[in-house]
Order: structure tokens, then C-alpha cells, then sequence
């Protein structure tokens, strides 16, 4: 019963890690500079990109805490 709620935790984190990550601005044109929208999301692009940052660390480290635990079955 456990380790169920642990994987869609697992689960969960990983699809707002693969969302926290596609937020980021990106560092360079890449392919975002055929589109030339230029628009940021966030008005405080520094204060925004730092909380996202620490967001996406947060939810690394559970995913990856969790695959451990999960792939290790110390819960059963």
C-alpha cells in the first residue's frame, strides 16, 4: 500500500519535474528563435527564474530519492 503511494508520488513529481523544466527561459535562440516571440512569461525574470530553479531542484531530488527507494524495495 506503501510503496502505491509512493509511485504516484513518484509518478506526480516526475511530470511537474518534466513541466518546472520546460518553464525555464532559455539560454540561447535554439530552435525558440524560429518562432522570434521574444515575450517573457514572468515580468521579475530573476526573482522567477531563481524560485523556478529551486523548484525543479526540490522536485529532483524526490524523484530521485524515490526511484532509489522504490527500485530498492526497502518498503516491501
Amino acid at each position: 500500500m506503501i510503496s502505491t503511494a509512493l509511485s504516484w508520488v513518484w509518478s506526480i513529481s516526475g511530470v511537474l519535474l518534466i513541466i518546472s523544466v520546460l518553464l525555464h527561459s532559455p539560454k540561447g535562440d535554439g530552435m525558440g528563435g524560429l518562432a522570434s516571440s521574444g515575450s517573457s512569461m514572468f515580468t521579475s525574470a530573476r526573482s522567477a527564474e531563481n524560485t523556478l530553479n529551486r523548484i525543479t531542484w526540490t522536485l529532483l531530488a524526490l524523484f530521485l530519492g524515490l526511484a532509489v527507494v522504490l527500485s530498492a524495495r526497502w518498503l516491501g
